[in-house]
């Protein structure tokens, strides 16, 4: 199978996570004006699933380093698997409960809100549970907390520019679900690695997996929860009115690929998140990763013109965005040099 040997490679494999956790939103963005996120979420884990076994038949299976993929799923322990699936259940419902804050409160509070919980305990979380030796933490939660700020920056910079009127009462719903989105989503990637020897990608202890097993367990995971998690969702929405699947079966064939899409991209940066943890360390990987935000960020500004035709102060926000985004990277990457 593919492994990541160097920590150079391993930083710029998690570059490509975070533009693919940044930017798998922009196919829900395309398929919004007819499709109900509910819906839409239904193909984005279909997508997961058959991207994964296509890493996982491919990248995961060449080679003569580490386990093929068939051979190492044959030999896993039952308390390997039970960890990766709990990780894709806590995930699931993180990810369900962050969307229907940002339906609720919108992208400007959910997002710097949930994220960026998610990103400083999901830190801690591994830190505790993967520490890595010699990794120099003082720089990393330096970087971390450089990366929340401009998250924030981004947030207000987002308010600034909106003119939609909410709810107080819907605004304060929307915050909770965006508070518990983040708690929750801390914990699944230490959960996934649990799983995982990520000591030794080449020869993996027995019973424990490697990433290309682990990321199809894991989409099986969230795809197997969804008929529980995303069926109540659809009968009880956060907000709107209920949909049925006699509704997500007349959507057209454009747009069930679209979803897909987004489920592909998001697999991909995810394979790669747990293949660099190897040489990264658990907890620099995540971190890295959870940069994605800023990246949606320069979608937002640069693409879908979000901003246009805002204040000098928004763009003042934006610029300090992306300068203290960028000195974040630097030291977490450093952090684990």
């Amino acid at each position: 199978m593919f492994i990541v040997n160097s920590y150079a490679l391993a930083v710029v494999l998690c570059f490509v996570t975070m533009l693919c956790w940044g930017s798998w939103g922009n196919t829900q963005k395309l398929a919004a004006k007819s499709w109900r996120y509910e819906l839409f979420y239904w193909d984005y884990v279909i997508g997961m699933f058959l991207f994964s076994l296509i890493i996982a038949f491919t990248a995961g299976s060449i080679g003569t380093e580490g386990r093929p993929f068939l051979q190492d799923f044959a030999q896993a322990d039952p308390a390997s698997l039970g960890w990766v699936l709990l990780g894709a259940v806590v995930f699931n419902v993180s990810n369900i409960l962050l969307s229907a804050s940002t339906s609720i409160a919108g992208m400007a509070v959910a997002f710097p809100l949930g994220v960026g919980i998610a990103l400083v305990m999901g830190v801690l979380n591994n830190l505790l549970l993967h520490p890595v030796e010699g990794q120099n933490t003082a720089l990393l939660w330096l970087g971390v907390a450089l990366v929340v700020v401009a998250v924030v920056c981004n947030g207000v910079a987002s308010g600034k520019v909106s003119n939609e009127q909410r709810d107080p009462a819907q605004n304060r719903k929307g915050i909770i679900l965006a508070l518990l989105a983040g708690i929750i989503m801390s914990f699944f990637s230490a959960l996934v690695y649990n799983g995982v020897d990520l000591e030794n990608f080449s020869s993996p202890a027995a019973g424990k997996i490697t990433p290309y097993t682990a990321i199809v367990v894991f989409s099986a995971g969230v795809f197997l929860s969804n008929f529980i998690i995303n069926t109540i969702v659809m009968k009880k929405p956060f907000v709107g009115s209920p949909v049925t699947y006699a509704q997500y079966f007349k959507g057209s064939f454009k747009t069930h690929l679209v979803g897909m899409l987004g489920g592909a991209i998001w697999c991909l940066g995810t394979s790669l998140n747990y293949i660099c943890a190897g040489k990264a360390g658990a907890a620099v990987s995540y971190a890295l990763g959870q940069g994605a935000p800023l990246v949606a960020a320069i979608w937002g500004v640069f693409i879908w013109k979000e901003f246009k035709g805002a204040k000098k102060d928004v763009y003042g926000l934006l610029a300090a965005m992306f300068g203290l985004f960028i000195a974040g990277l630097a030291l977490i990457i450093l952090a684990g040099k």
